[in-house]
Protein backbone atom coordinates (compact mmCIF):
# COMPACT_ATOMS: atom_id res chain seq x y z
CA UNK A 1 0.00 0.00 0.00
CA UNK A 2 1.25 3.45 -0.73
CA UNK A 3 2.72 5.51 2.45
CA UNK A 4 0.51 7.93 1.76
CA UNK A 5 -3.01 6.17 2.32
CA UNK A 6 -1.39 3.84 5.45
CA UNK A 7 -2.21 5.23 8.23
CA UNK A 8 -6.15 5.82 6.76
CA UNK A 9 -5.88 1.45 6.72
CA UNK A 10 -4.10 0.96 10.19
CA UNK A 11 -7.21 0.32 12.04
CA UNK A 12 -8.39 -2.99 9.05
CA UNK A 13 -10.14 -2.66 5.48
CA UNK A 14 -12.25 -4.59 3.60
CA UNK A 15 -11.34 -6.04 0.03
CA UNK A 16 -13.95 -5.92 -2.39
CA UNK A 17 -14.59 -7.01 -6.13
CA UNK A 18 -14.80 -3.73 -8.32
CA UNK A 19 -17.13 -3.95 -11.08
CA UNK A 20 -14.47 -3.57 -13.50
CA UNK A 21 -12.01 -6.44 -12.64
CA UNK A 22 -10.40 -4.67 -10.09
CA UNK A 23 -10.64 -4.45 -6.36
CA UNK A 24 -12.04 -1.82 -4.11
CA UNK A 25 -10.22 -1.28 -0.79
CA UNK A 26 -11.97 0.64 1.62
CA UNK A 27 -11.39 1.29 5.18
CA UNK A 28 -13.87 0.12 7.94
CA UNK A 29 -16.10 3.38 7.72
CA UNK A 30 -16.25 3.92 4.34
CA UNK A 31 -16.78 0.36 3.65
CA UNK A 32 -20.31 1.03 6.01
CA UNK A 33 -20.90 4.16 4.40
CA UNK A 34 -21.27 1.98 0.72
CA UNK A 35 -22.59 -1.17 2.68
CA UNK A 36 -25.54 0.85 3.67
CA UNK A 37 -26.41 1.80 -0.26
CA UNK A 38 -26.62 -1.96 -0.99
CA UNK A 39 -29.07 -2.86 2.20
CA UNK A 40 -30.99 0.63 1.58
CA UNK A 41 -32.61 -1.66 -1.56
CA UNK A 42 -35.37 -3.54 -0.58
CA UNK A 43 -35.02 -6.87 0.10
CA UNK A 44 -38.06 -8.26 -1.27
CA UNK A 45 -36.80 -7.39 -5.29
CA UNK A 46 -35.27 -10.19 -6.62
CA UNK A 47 -32.23 -7.91 -8.19
CA UNK A 48 -31.24 -5.91 -5.07
CA UNK A 49 -30.91 -9.19 -3.19
CA UNK A 50 -28.70 -10.57 -5.98
CA UNK A 51 -26.62 -6.72 -5.73
CA UNK A 52 -26.24 -7.30 -1.87
CA UNK A 53 -25.05 -10.98 -2.35
CA UNK A 54 -22.43 -10.17 -4.84
CA UNK A 55 -21.34 -7.24 -2.90
CA UNK A 56 -20.72 -8.80 0.66
CA UNK A 57 -20.23 -12.19 -0.74
CA UNK A 58 -17.07 -11.03 -2.09
CA UNK A 59 -15.55 -8.56 0.51
CA UNK A 60 -12.92 -9.49 3.08
CA UNK A 61 -12.12 -8.06 5.69
CA UNK A 62 -7.61 -7.71 5.80
CA UNK A 63 -5.77 -5.85 8.04
CA UNK A 64 -2.15 -4.69 6.87
CA UNK A 65 1.44 -5.74 8.25
CA UNK A 66 3.63 -3.58 9.56
CA UNK A 67 5.18 -2.68 6.17
CA UNK A 68 1.61 -1.39 4.58
CA UNK A 69 0.62 -5.18 2.65
CA UNK A 70 -2.29 -6.95 2.98
CA UNK A 71 -2.97 -10.59 1.83
CA UNK A 72 -5.24 -10.42 -1.01
CA UNK A 73 -6.96 -13.69 -0.83
CA UNK A 74 -6.66 -15.81 -4.17
CA UNK A 75 -10.38 -15.94 -4.66
CA UNK A 76 -10.11 -11.74 -5.54
CA UNK A 77 -6.52 -12.04 -7.17
CA UNK A 78 -7.47 -15.02 -9.73
CA UNK A 79 -10.89 -12.44 -9.73
CA UNK A 80 -8.22 -9.19 -10.79
CA UNK A 81 -5.74 -11.04 -12.84
CA UNK A 82 -3.16 -10.40 -10.13
CA UNK A 83 0.12 -12.35 -10.87
CA UNK A 84 2.84 -9.65 -9.74
CA UNK A 85 3.00 -6.18 -9.70
CA UNK A 86 0.25 -3.90 -8.81
CA UNK A 87 -1.33 -0.75 -9.51
CA UNK A 88 -2.84 1.49 -6.43
CA UNK A 89 -5.19 4.25 -7.79
CA UNK A 90 -7.34 6.82 -5.62
CA UNK A 91 -10.94 6.48 -6.23
CA UNK A 92 -12.48 8.99 -4.07
CA UNK A 93 -14.09 6.75 -0.63
CA UNK A 94 -11.78 4.08 -1.81
CA UNK A 95 -8.48 2.29 -3.23
CA UNK A 96 -8.24 0.29 -6.55
CA UNK A 97 -6.15 -2.41 -6.71
CA UNK A 98 -5.16 -3.34 -10.68
CA UNK A 99 -3.34 -5.34 -12.92
CA UNK A 100 -1.10 -2.82 -14.56
CA UNK A 101 -2.31 -3.80 -18.07
CA UNK A 102 -5.88 -3.85 -17.05
CA UNK A 103 -5.35 -0.45 -15.49
CA UNK A 104 -3.30 1.29 -18.89
CA UNK A 105 -6.50 -0.06 -20.83
CA UNK A 106 -9.12 1.30 -18.76
CA UNK A 107 -7.54 4.32 -18.83
CA UNK A 108 -6.90 4.75 -22.08
CA UNK A 109 -10.72 4.10 -22.87
CA UNK A 110 -11.44 6.84 -19.89
CA UNK A 111 -9.26 9.49 -21.89
CA UNK A 112 -11.14 7.95 -25.33
CA UNK A 113 -14.30 8.81 -23.48
CA UNK A 114 -13.51 12.06 -22.57
CA UNK A 115 -11.99 12.89 -25.86
CA UNK A 116 -15.58 11.65 -27.45
CA UNK A 117 -17.40 14.02 -24.95
CA UNK A 118 -15.45 16.73 -24.93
Amino acid sequence: MPPRYRELFLRGAVLNQGPDACLRLFTEESFQQQAELYTSQPANQRSARLTRHSFFANSFGVEPDRQGRILIPAQLRSYAGLDGAVVVAGAGEWLEIWDPDRFETEMSAAEATTEDEG
